[in-house]
């Protein structure tokens, strides 16, 4: 097993964020972490990385005991995550944005920038290498998040929301990029509000609400779980759900849960 977590739980003051969460991340998978907002998703990115620790439970990464283990201690050791708000260095160009990470495993300057533009070719950047990150598009930071994940050779990647922000032809378009880091050899899993996307790449899902699993299985399946249903739109709007599956129409989601 690549990643796992066992009994995990971390709370803030009074908010228990996390509540003895237990999951296992096979190797050469793409997986997903969803929820409705607030459900605790992020915290267990920052709990898997080093980010945070947990309060109690422990964390496993290729089967050594990782719990505590600083972030860039995790990096190294090829568990790596991106974040939803986007932060690249400005007034640096897309090719040191990525050198950045590349560092992590090479020391001259000169093989990391070499390195960084390979990683470019394949999330698509390699057109905007000698831009400065601060004039990239959404779209395009995006894409240098992924690609600064990438360079450090993760064996697993944490996505954090890749794709939000992005238009329906922005996310088609990134689609085949996620795919196409896990025929590469990287597992990853994702974070993702965008449920096509969760439907058409992952193949695993796990399911949390108020910081608590509600949900583990296949991804076909999570549609017509009760408690998802539930978590998603609320009592009354999962009621109106199951009615309306009988008479032919569907409620939306609420927003910021699509």
């Amino acid at each position: 097993m690549l990643l796992e977590l066992r009994g995990v739980s971390r709370s803030f003051g009074g908010l228990k964020a996390v509540q003895g969460l237990s999951l296992q991340v096979p190797e050469n998978s793409l997986s997903a972490l969803i929820g409705p907002n607030g459900a605790g998703k992020t915290t267990v990115f920052s709990l898997m990385s080093g980010f945070l620790k947990p309060d109690h439970g422990q964390v496993f990464f290729k089967g050594q005991d990782i719990t505590g283990l600083a972030a860039h201690e995790c990096a190294k050791l090829g568990l790596t995550r991106t974040f939803q708000i986007v932060q690249p260095f400005a007034n640096q160009s897309v090719r040191e944005n990525i050198a950045v990470g590349a560092h992590l495993h090479l020391k001259s300057r000169a093989q990391a920038l070499a390195y960084a533009s390979d990683v470019a070719e394949q999330v698509g950047l390699h057109g905007l290498l000698d831009q400065p990150a601060g004039e990239l598009t959404v779209a395009a930071r995006k894409r240098l998040e992924l690609a600064r994940g990438l360079s450090t050779r993760p064996s697993l990647l944490l996505l954090d929301e890749v794709l939000a922000g992005l238009n329906p032809q922005e996310i088609a378009e990134m689609l085949p990029v996620i795919q196409g880091i896990v025929q590469g050899g990287v597992s990853v899993l994702m974070i993702e509000h965008v449920m096509q996307a969760v439907m058409n790449l992952a193949r695993h899902v796990w399911v949390l609400s108020q910081g608590e699993l509600i949900f583990a299985g296949p991804t076909e399946l999570m549609s017509i779980d009760e408690a998802v249903i539930e978590a998603y739109f609320g009592a009354a709007g999962a009621a109106k759900l199951r009615a309306a599956q009988s008479g032919g129409s569907t409620p939306s989601p609420k927003r910021g849960q699509s």
